[in-house]
């Protein structure tokens, strides 16, 4: 007791307020809050309970590290209760060499949605070639619920030995789904879409759109750092290029506004998301059922101790049941930055 008081005159001076911008996306309301009962709704996903509003996207597969990482994050995953996207299973689609890396579900359990991963430029050739039964096999293998297929044309053309993709992806996607008939998601991978993009996916009878939106884990600006000094420095701007969620959530609740057509049934709201404060901001502003993805602060802790992955887990999940028991989101913030 007498350590932590004096902890609290040591640190008071370092806290004041003045110092300190205010978080304006909330009122807080400290005398309403009920810690006993739990607050969070049961989120419904792919046909399967998440017990938090929160999905990670795993990143990587066929690497040293792999393993550790994509068996760490569905052991976290069946701890806490989110939900799991794979990264690419490219190479494991048609060569089964590394498969174990991507085989987690007996670390996940059956009772939460897993998702395997594949780009547009292989759906486009898989499409061209009628190899459709690769990804049959994959889902199968995986005890996958459903599929996610990101959407990275700029990556591509940055990316020196990157995939041209020939015809638009929408077009791709629709002839996919005459013939897929289990969950889809589609995503971004670090500039998210524009608003003619969004409404596109929004009628399309899709399980989530993730938004991989600018601010969070930019694939572009990996393949430029790739690239050559010279080059990297060409390319630069690209980097800039894309909109955040918060531009990307203000479009599609203007379109449930305007009763636009909308098919999907959930968003994964992710790309810049820091905190489970941007989460509960963003998820409970959404128009829509909506989620929120972490992907490069969950892989920061899965490459070591899982008890500091625990660790990080826990952090978001007791956050988040505070900010449902004590803050109100303040809507009408979305509106001013986006104005």
């Amino acid at each position: 007791m007498t350590d932590r008081k004096k902890d609290h005159i040591d640190l008071a001076f370092q806290s004041q307020i003045e110092k300190i911008k205010s978080d304006k996306r909330f009122y807080y309301e400290p005398i309403l809050g009920n810690f006993v009962e739990n607050k969070i709704p049961e989120i419904k996903l792919a046909g399967k309970s998440l017990r938090f509003p929160l999905w990670i996207s795993s990143m990587t597969g066929g690497t040293s590290k792999a393993a550790v990482i994509n068996k760490n994050l569905a052991m976290v995953s069946n701890e806490y209760g989110f939900g799991l996207g794979l990264g690419s299973c490219r190479i494991i689609l048609k060569d089964k060499t590394y498969f174990a890396d991507f085989d987690v579900r007996k670390y996940l359990g059956n009772e939460l949605p897993l998702f395997a991963n594949l780009g547009i430029a292989q759906i486009e050739d898989i499409i061209k070639n009628k190899e459709t039964v690769l990804i049959e096999n994959l889902l199968f293998d995986l005890q996958a619920d459903g599929l996610i297929i990101h959407i990275n044309p700029l990556q591509e053309w940055i990316q020196p030995e990157g995939d041209i993709i020939k015809r638009n992806p929408i077009d791709t996607i629709k002839e996919f789904l005459l013939d897929f008939h289990l969950p889809l998601i589609i995503k971004e991978v670090g500039q998210g879409f524009g608003p003619a993009s969004l409404l596109e996916l929004l009628k399309l009878p899709i399980e989530a759109i993730e938004f991989g939106s600018l601010g969070g884990t930019n694939f572009s600006k990996v393949e430029i750092w790739r690239r050559e000094k010279n080059d990297q420095q060409l390319f630069e701007p690209l980097s800039f290029i894309g909109h955040t969620a918060y531009e990307m959530l203000h479009w599609i609740n203007k379109f449930a506004d305007e009763q636009k057509e909308i098919n999907t049934q959930n968003l994964i709201i992710s790309g810049g998301i820091n905190s489970f404060l941007d989460g509960y901001y963003l998820t409970k502003s959404s128009n829509m059922p909506a989620i929120y993805g972490m992907a490069s602060g969950f892989l920061k802790y899965a490459m070591g101790d899982y008890e500091e992955l625990k660790h990080f887990a826990e952090i978001q999940t007791k956050g988040l049941q505070l900010a449902y028991n004590l803050l109100e989101v303040r809507k009408d913030f979305l509106s001013q930055i986006n104005n």
